[in-house]
């Protein structure tokens, strides 16, 4: 049986949606919802958005880190049907921490866990020269 045609309590993000309803604050809760709904429903209807605006933003100001880190575990489960996604906080030296969604045998490995960061570094790098080039060409610099 495929992911689509499981009911719908029965695909792994419910099944999260399930647990977090009976572990969260009542408030928390509804906040996470008002942050994945939209998400979800771009995932179910294949409009698959930049899911850096669920997280990101005027939406989710106020928000505490926990209600942060669950819509995106959330958002990790909806995209990967899997349950075993983890937070991990990688500090980078130029930037500062930066908090990322793995799996769970990604987030046990040091090495893998470095190779993400070096990732990341390049990404900071490349934004940070189109940023330089954007500003003397007059553009918006705000990517």
């Amino acid at each position: 049986m495929s992911e689509s045609e499981f009911p719908p309590e029965h695909r792994p993000v419910d099944l999260y949606l399930g647990i977090l309803r009976t572990r969260m604050d009542t408030e928390d809760y509804r906040q996470l919802l008002g942050v994945v709904e939209p998400v979800l429903r771009a995932l179910e209807e294949q409009r698959l958005p930049a899911l850096d605006f669920a997280l990101d933003g005027d939406r989710t100001e106020g928000l505490s880190q926990e209600v942060r880190d669950e819509a995106a575990l959330v958002i990790a489960a909806a995209v990967t049907g899997r349950l075993d996604n983890e937070v991990v906080e990688i500090d980078l030296e130029e930037t500062g921490p930066v908090r990322v969604i793995t799996d769970a045998d990604t987030a046990a490995d040091p090495a893998r866990l470095g190779e993400i960061a070096d990732y990341l570094l390049e990404r900071h790098r490349q934004n940070e020269e189109l940023r330089g080039i954007a500003e003397a060409s007059d553009l918006p610099t705000d990517f």
